[in-house]
């Protein structure tokens, strides 16, 4: 029988890390792209090696990890520049992504990706969650969490899939506007009765 994997994703500022919590809280085994995306390009990592042998020595930091900072810019002005760096990076999160799911214990997992869609991620899942707010909701809460200001966090959201196109991924939403944690707590646990029953039946 193989293991439900089941797709969490939403925009910035949804509030996806509290969702995923809840389900960590159940004992559900979480994977997380970008933790994976992060591993990747690790100290002494043979694709921290190839982003320094392709943009220079200056996009490494002074203790030889990668400069995030740098790069993103890098990236986010220069569409070339960001299809080569996707074209390294993407599959070997992809396998990395795939061997967590296979080594997950518990009887289904979730695969937490901000942009499941936009990186062709949904083959990797049996069903989607999608973390759905306002807009006006997502740009508050992200100014407030990492103090960006509107235009930085509108230019995020930008580079994301619209919110009307994540909803038509959806097979569950969960809204999150207004929702205490226990209001979510509760929306999750019925959750997890639903996918534990899919499980018996994947």
């Amino acid at each position: 029988m193989s293991k439900l994997i089941l797709g969490l994703t939403g925009g910035i500022g949804s509030g996806k890390t509290t969702v995923t919590n809840a389900f960590a809280k159940l004992g559900v085994n979480i994977i997380d792209a970008d933790i994976i995306a992060r591993e990747v390009v690790a100290l002494g990592s043979p694709a921290l090696k190839s982003i320094a042998q392709h943009f220079g020595k200056n996009y490494l930091l002074a203790d030889g990890q990668l400069n995030r900072k740098l790069l993103r810019q890098k990236v986010f002005s220069d569409e070339t520049s960001k299809q080569w760096l996707n074209s390294l990076l993407h599959p070997l999160i992809r396998t990395a992504i795939i061997i967590q799911t296979k080594e997950a214990t518990s009887p289904y997992c979730i695969l937490v990706a901000p942009l499941l869609i936009e990186n062709q991620l949904l083959k990797l899942v049996n069903r989607v969650l999608v973390i759905d707010v306002l807009e006006q909701t997502q740009i508050a809460r992200t100014m407030r969490r990492d103090g960006n200001s509107e235009e930085q966090v509108k230019s995020v959201m930008a580079s994301q899939i619209s919110r009307n196109n994540r909803l038509a991924a959806a097979d569950d939403i969960i809204n999150n506007d207004t929702a205490t944690f226990a209001e979510i707590e509760i929306l999750v646990a019925k959750l997890d009765k639903k996918y534990l029953t899919l499980t018996k039946m994947h």
